[in-house]
């Protein structure tokens, strides 16, 4: 055990410190030499203050991107190996006899103890978005955020480790078939309600106030083929200065929304090119790859999990102090080789997801024709968001679902 401990936290450190040296010292962000003075380099569009503040901030939040998520991956051994697990288990045991009970009292105690071992990193995630003039949330509106993600995160948790545990009793051999088989409908489910009932728990959507622009984006749904009678906008700009637009949901839950900030923020021709590129992902149905894509990667994922939980449990079931896999306390186990797989498939992901939208900016500048305010959308996104128009190679792999603001604006260059 105490090598376990000793280990990962060497382990921990010496990867933090890696990618320290990485993002602030071993890569510069700097364009290439063929780009300079073209409307792809920051220089032509921010000034000296702004591209400070982009390298920091940028740096900043990707270092604590790579350093919260292998903490979590930490935190998950160390609860298993310090018998912290195990402790929670014979709690809730303790409490009641009843399966649902006990699982309802142990996640309780898992979800919350993670969740507060979480909070330095979203803590100094938000202050850092503050001081940097990208969040204007209150910290009141902050922490009632975080409750409501805590709760609705919690039951969808609870519901999944009670259906999985449940269905380890009744297989052992088979319980992640029949766990990806409950999956399928699930997902579809979630992808459907979202739009209606969970994200109008953090905002208010309430129908675009201006109508004429209304129109105009309603008339490009019907060129399209999307069958929406409003578009919504979505207030939020009391939490953030930040750019956003999208066409979310399944058939006749499908929503267009708009923040407030892009209203405001810019002019109708780059509204009008946002629409379009989030309207090519309903036209393309890339909602659907994805979902469809989830379910083709939970089906290896959950039988990978089933073969490494197994292999754990077979070579070091003593120092995890997990006695079988119908314990709960074999639940860390699970998510952590989940967390783990998730990470490790990312970048393939991830290079899917930037053909996706690769894809949209194509369909946006030919339903729209309008170049440059497709290349002055993609460097005002860049200057309210201070995001690095080159970002590191790492960077880009495990966290760039978007081409690159380089990237997109060379190519419309090249398209005039």
């Amino acid at each position: 055990m105490r090598k376990a401990v000793s280990w990962s936290i060497l382990a921990y450190l010496c990867f933090g410190a890696f990618m320290y040296w990485y993002l602030f010292y071993g890569t510069s962000g700097a364009i290439p030499a063929e780009f300079k003075g073209t409307s792809a380099d920051p220089a032509t569009f921010m000034n000296s203050r702004e591209l400070l503040l982009s390298q920091e901030y940028s740096r900043t939040k990707y270092l604590l991107f790579f350093l919260s998520t292998p903490f979590e991956w930490l935190v998950l051994l160390l609860l298993l190996v310090l018998g912290i697990s195990r402790r929670f288990e014979a709690s809730a045991e303790a409490v009641t006899k009843l399966k649902v009970g006990q699982a309802a009292i142990y996640m309780f105690y898992l979800s919350l103890l993670t969740t507060v071992l979480a909070l330095p990193f979203k803590w100094i995630g938000y202050q850092v978005s503050k001081s940097y003039n990208i969040s204007t949330q209150t910290t009141g509106s902050w922490i009632k955020d975080l409750v409501t993600d805590y709760w609705v995160n919690f039951a969808i948790t609870l519901l999944v480790v009670t259906v999985l545990m449940w269905l380890i009793r009744k297989s052992q051999k088979r319980w992640w078939l029949y766990a990806w088989a409950l999956s399928v409908p699930f997902t579809l489910f979630l992808t459907f309600i979202q739009p209606v009932i969970i994200d109008p728990l953090y905002n208010d959507f309430t129908p675009l106030k201006n109508k004429q622009l209304e129109q105009k984006i309603l008339s490009m749904a019907e060129r399209a083929n999307i069958p929406a009678e409003h578009v919504y906008e979505v207030d939020m700009s009391a939490k953030t200065n930040a750019l956003n637009a999208y066409v979310t949901g399944i058939g006749a839950n499908s929503r267009i929304v708009l923040w407030d900030t892009t209203l405001n923020q810019l002019k109708e021709p780059e509204i009008l090119f946002i629409m379009a590129h989030e309207m090519a992902h309903y036209v393309y149905k890339h909602i659907y790859w994805g979902v469809a894509s989830y379910i083709v990667l939970s089906f290896v994922g959950l039988y990978l999990i089933s073969r490494l939980v197994n292999a754990m449990l077979t070579r070091w079931r003593g120092a995890l102090q997990i006695p079988s896999i119908q314990s709960l306390s074999a639940v860390p186990l699970i998510f952590l080789i989940s967390s783990v797989l998730s990470f490790a498939v990312s970048p393939a992901e991830n290079y899917v997801s930037r053909m996706e939208e690769r894809a949209a900016d194509q369909y946006a500048i030919a339903m729209t024709k309008n170049n440059d305010a497709a290349v002055e959308t993609f460097q005002d996104l860049s200057k309210t968001s201070l995001s690095q128009v080159n970002p590191p190679a790492l960077v880009k792999l495990f966290l760039y679902t978007h081409p690159t603001i380089l990237e997109r604006i060379d190519y419309l260059d090249g398209k005039k």
